[in-house]
């Protein structure tokens, strides 16, 4: 089997999800796992759960069989949990931030669908992520932002000045080539719904 395949099996089987599949140089082969995610009823709040070194003990144990069991060359393992920088791949995951920070890059220049205020070859953008309804049923998305310089620590900002508008860009998971949580650290953590922040536990193992 292919290494996407025997990783997917392995670690949906001992009831995880896949987050990623890295080989570095060097010959590691880095696993990101987390637990799975189901969306809270209405009117419920969703409860924070991490993953934590045992969990990635186990299956880095499991693993280490499978890759062997299937001749996959590496020479280092190494399983660990999303850090603040989380890639979000399928629909759950933006399902799961709705209201976060993230950063995207799209397959193709979308200035002009950002209110035509954006440089229409750009590609990369930052912004709280939305759910749409949209008109048939379906569910669309966007990201919403500000051009607005964040405020300096202690520095007074006048009521009077009008700040810029919000920028809105609307896009579909095909149209992006990259999602990630922007990486903005915390004390009070990312939110509800959030399980990223902090250290990441890791467990490594040369062969």
């Amino acid at each position: 089997m292919a290494l996407q395949e025997i990783v997917e099996q392995t670690v949906s089987g001992l009831g995880y999800d896949l987050v990623e599949i890295e080989r570095s140089a060097g010959g590691l082969l880095r696993i990101t796992i987390d637990l799975p995610w189901t969306k809270p009823a209405e009117g419920t709040v969703a409860v924070d759960q991490f993953i934590n070194v045992e969990d990635c003990e186990k299956v880095n144990r499991q693993l280490l069989f499978a890759l062997e069991v299937d001749g996959i060359e590496y020479k280092r393992l190494e399983v660990s949990s999303p850090g603040i920088d989380r890639p979000l791949r399928h629909t759950a995951d933006f399902e799961r931030f709705v209201g976060q920070v993230i950063d995207i890059t799209l397959k193709a220049p979308m200035g002009a669908a950002a209110n035509g205020q954006v440089h229409a070859s750009r590609k990369k953008f930052r912004g709280t992520l939305e759910r749409v309804a949209a008109a048939d049923g379906g569910v669309s998305w966007q990201i919403v932002w500000s051009d607005a310089p964040a405020p300096k620590p202690g520095q007074r900002v006048s009521k009077k000045r009008v700040p810029p508008p919000m920028q809105v860009l609307g896009f579909t998971l095909d149209e992006v080539r990259e999602s990630r949580l922007a990486p903005i650290v915390s004390f009070k953590g990312r939110g509800q719904g959030g399980s990223t922040g902090g250290e990441e536990p890791a467990v490594g193992q040369d062969v």
